[in-house]
């Protein structure tokens, strides 16, 4: 029985009016190898603890990688990052091929560019429907002051100073 009236391709585009940032998050895999998706479900929680979330969708390819892990890292992208964006956004392909990475807590793979990135420890997992909730305990963050990629409406979009 459906939960209501309209469609979820009707919800998703109402969704998509709330102007978001666009992250890669990052992890090492189950067989230690090298995971990132893009994601622009990134929110702050409590800043006391310093508590983070995103969520992942049950059916994306990464997800038991990333339900495994203990540790995550999210980068917030700046706005020359498009590329990078739409290259972790593919499935099928290498995504860290030819890309220059550091190694974080936990060897969690790091973007050597981006606006800000905070190292997490999974804190908790909430049940959300077609996704898990990811809440990150902030461990470490570099925050650089870039101005950053914004995602509106099935698009990236271009802040504008008043």
């Amino acid at each position: 029985m459906p939960n209501s009236n309209f469609s979820t391709t009707d919800l998703r585009n109402a969704l998509g009016s709330f102007a978001t940032g666009v992250t890669i998050i990052t992890t090492l895999g189950s067989n230690g190898q090298k995971v990132g998706m893009t994601a622009n479900s990134f929110n702050s929680v409590s800043l006391d603890p310093a508590l983070v979330l995103w969520s992942i969708g049950r059916d994306t390819n990464c997800f038991e990688d990333f339900i495994a892990t203990d540790a995550f890292a999210i980068h917030v992208l700046a706005d020359d990052q498009m590329d990078i964006s739409n290259r972790f956004a593919k499935t099928g392909a290498d995504r860290f091929a030819g890309l220059e990475t550091s190694q974080g807590r936990s060897g969690v793979p790091l973007l050597t560019h981006y606006s800000s990135c905070f190292q997490c420890n999974i804190e908790h997992q909430y049940d959300g429907g077609d996704h898990v909730i990811l809440v990150g305990r902030v461990l470490e963050f570099t925050d650089r002051g870039l101005k950053p990629l914004v995602f509106h409406r099935g698009g990236y979009r271009e802040l504008h100073a008043d």
